[in-house]
């Protein structure tokens, strides 16, 4: 049977970084397997995503991850070139605008406090203010919006994954083209894992950073993960209306759009009552003519005339606990460590948390931002750390 020293379930964003991270740590000697199911990546969440970053939040640590990756986007040659070819991942920092009616206001600025206390570079603005900076937009209903001065965008998600992963493999790292569908523990520790290949794998380390299928695993392992797939839609559409330096705007409804080549993009979470575990791509085009549509001709009268152009689907690995990753050991196994749960903010938060899992392996403890808030003590006390900014 092949022995590594770390296993990685699942090679996007975070499987990727993490094997990035562990590979660059001059203090990580070992070796490194990701295994990933689909090369392509057709599929996965990070491909599918609206690929954004963002430092509105309104949880320090989410603040925090997402401050980091901003920074490693904006320096991602110092880090990830290979033979002096660095990733291009068109970042676009133009900013993300939350939106606030007068029932939203209070929490609005209290997330703006948390932010602001953290260094976000964010700003307030009133109704005339935002009219006086984007006159394509309705304000009548509106009492505030905080707009993301600098550091927030969107970026080529695809880009930056294959990036990690191209580093990674230049690194040493292994890939293998499989799924891990078993997983052979004793007592407290992982001995190995199971492959759908048919191969076995001893591991000191495994790294559960399955996306939707971290369920599954950690139900091998006998541990039960509140996390779910929920589909998320996202239309790209065009427009006649001249709607100058746009960001990714919020609108206190949850409908976002922004920017997307000569269109936009937009999408919206669905009804609480329509949102089941989902593991099919169908779009369900009745949220773009039924939900969406009608909100954006209402928030930009230009709207009203549209055209679809292209529409997919895709999941969010949503903790339904608290829509926070679950991040590091649960303290009945040792060396199982847990990614999961992003609720829709893998992508952006991937360099952060890639860092972070390369140091609970290598130091046993967190060095640079200290996540022990995400970990589960709070699933497993009953005490959420909530989110109010999932988009």
């Amino acid at each position: 049977m092949k022995r590594v020293d770390v296993v990685i379930a699942g090679g996007a964003a975070i499987g990727s970084s993490a094997a990035y991270f562990l590979a660059s740590n001059p203090d990580f000697h070992g070796s490194v397997l990701v295994v990933e199911k689909d090369f392509s990546y057709e599929k996965c969440a990070t491909t599918l995503s609206a690929a954004s970053i963002r430092h509105q939040f309104s949880t320090p640590g989410n603040i925090q991850m997402s401050q980091f990756g901003t920074e490693f986007i904006k320096h991602i040659g110092e880090h990830l070139a290979v033979n002096g070819e660095a990733p291009d991942v068109g970042f676009h920092e133009k900013g993300y605008l939350f939106l606030a009616t007068p029932a939203g206001q209070s929490i609005l600025e209290s997330n703006h406090r948390v932010q602001r206390s953290l260094g976000a570079d964010v700003s307030l603005l009133t109704p005339a203010q935002l009219q006086t900076r984007y006159p394509w937009l309705n304000t009548e209903d509106l009492s505030a919006g905080s707009l993301g001065l600098s550091g927030e965008g969107w970026l080529d998600a695809y880009g930056l994954m294959h990036g990690f992963r191209r580093k990674a493999i230049s690194l040493g790292v292994q890939y293998q083209q499989a799924q891990v569908v078993g997983v052979k523990r004793q007592g407290r520790k992982v001995q190995s894992v199971a492959l759908s290949d048919g191969s076995s794998i001893e591991c000191a380390v495994l790294i559960n950073a399955a996306g939707t299928g971290a369920h599954a695993l950690a139900h091998n392992a006998g541990i039960d993960l509140p996390v779910q797939s929920r589909k998320r839609c996202v239309f790209h559409f065009t427009s006649s209306a001249q709607v100058s330096n746009c960001p990714m705007v919020i609108d206190p409804s949850g409908a976002y759009f922004r920017p997307e080549g000569k269109g936009f993009i937009c999408g919206i979470s669905p009804p609480a009552e329509q949102d089941p575990e989902c593991v099919d791509f169908d779009v369900q085009h009745s949220l773009f003519d039924d939900v969406l549509w009608p909100l954006l001709a209402a928030r930009v009268p230009g709207f009203e005339a549209v055209r679809l152009q292209n529409a997919w689907a895709g999941h969010y690995d949503m903790n339904t606990f608290d829509c926070n990753v679950i991040l590091g050991a649960h303290p009945e196994l040792d060396n199982l460590l847990f990614a999961n749960g992003f609720s829709g903010h893998g992508m952006q938060q991937s360099p952060a948390v890639g860092r972070a899992l390369s140091e609970l392996v290598a130091y046993g403890a967190y060095r640079s931002l200290d996540l022990r808030a995400f970990g589960w003590n709070r699933v497993l006390e009953n005490k959420p750390l909530l989110e109010i900014n999932v988009v």
